[in-house]
């Protein structure tokens, strides 16, 4: 098994754009020919669009365009600028007077970070769509959806950290899996293979860890309105070739993923999603796809947290490191 970079994967092309000041951002990848998609939703909290397109019993088999990105519920209107984009470009479901790009969306709470009045809208998704098309510029660390990313908030955005996106792909033979996380949980992250716990909820004095659980634990309250904004999204992406249900399945596999790094997950107020894209048609076994989606994603993880830089006056892995 080899590292390859998430532009290795072929059929796929991802642009970013960020407003570096409102702290939010919008990712894109765009599919010309259109991809057979599955997602799995965990979280009790999700800001998404056209989701239902996934389910097995609808009848689209392809879509065209994923869309990552801030704002919650109000950066939804980012996929308007997506579409228009590719219909410009002649890209969708031919309905024979135009095409019709089939895009789906999900979007994490960062209202709190920059300025709460400028989210993703419909000019962000079509320059982030132009981008993918003409000039893919796919970056880990504070961009696109992942500008305004942060965690460990249940003690409040006063004890955060600044985490962003990351991605992750391996090659086993023939076959290639890659994920791409936007990284805003409400719990702590943890590097999988060890345990080591990496970034989260910080104590009072800035330089050192609190435990998510514990604090939790200690504030046995009912809490109506739990702090704030939370969600971590990705997508997974293969060469292999899979119909919609199998890929339903592989997202469900791959939120192990999340269950390895972040903790507590799926909680009420995320809106945990994962989706999963078939690029190509590589014969592979479904549950082999499914068990390397967690990996990647629970690499992709900590590479979100890692190449994140300090910002809006959150610290970074590497600032909280300097301090030990």
């Amino acid at each position: 098994m080899k590292e390859l970079t998430i532009s290795d994967i072929g059929n796929i092309r991802i642009g970013q754009v960020e407003d570096v000041a409102a702290g939010t951002g919008c990712t894109v990848f765009v599919c010309e020919e259109g991809m057979r998609a599955g997602v799995d939703i965990r979280g009790g909290g999700p800001a998404s669009c056209e989701t239902q397109l996934l389910n097995p019993l609808m009848a689209a088999d392809r879509i065209h365009a994923i869309v990552l990105a801030g704002g919650s519920a109000f950066g939804l209107s980012a996929s308007g600028g997506v579409r228009t984009l590719l219909e410009e470009r002649g890209i969708g479901f031919d309905v024979g007077v135009t095409k019709v790009p089939l895009v789906v969306q999900s979007d994490i709470f960062d209202l709190t970070v920059g300025n709460p009045f400028t989210r993703p809208d419909v000019a962000m998704g079509y320059a982030a769509a132009k981008m993918a098309l003409d000039s893919p510029n796919y970056r880990d660390g504070n961009y696109g959806a992942g500008c305004g990313a942060t965690v460990g908030k249940i003690a409040g955005m006063d004890f955060c950290m600044k985490t962003g996106i990351g991605s992750y792909a391996v090659q086993v033979g023939e076959l290639i899996v890659g994920a791409v996380v936007v990284l805003n949980a409400l719990g702590d992250i943890f590097d999988g293979k060890t345990g080591q716990k990496i970034a989260g909820l910080l104590a009072v004095d800035k330089k050192s860890f609190r435990s998510t659980s514990d604090y939790m634990k200690s504030h046995l309250e009912i809490v109506e309105n739990k702090f704030a904004g939370n969600t971590t999204v990705a997508a997974v992406m293969t060469n292999a070739g899979f119909e919609k249900a199998q890929l339903c399945k592989i997202a469900g596999m791959a939120h192990d993923g999340y269950a390895r790094s972040i903790h507590p997950v799926h909680t009420s107020m995320d809106g945990d999603s994962i989706y999963a894209v078939s690029l190509g048609d590589v014969k592979a076994d479904q549950d082999l796809v499914g068990t390397l989606a967690a990996e990647v994603i629970s690499e992709a993880i900590i590479r979100a947290v890692d190449t994140a830089a300090g910002a809006y006056g959150f610290p970074s892995r590497t600032e909280i490191s300097r301090q030990d």
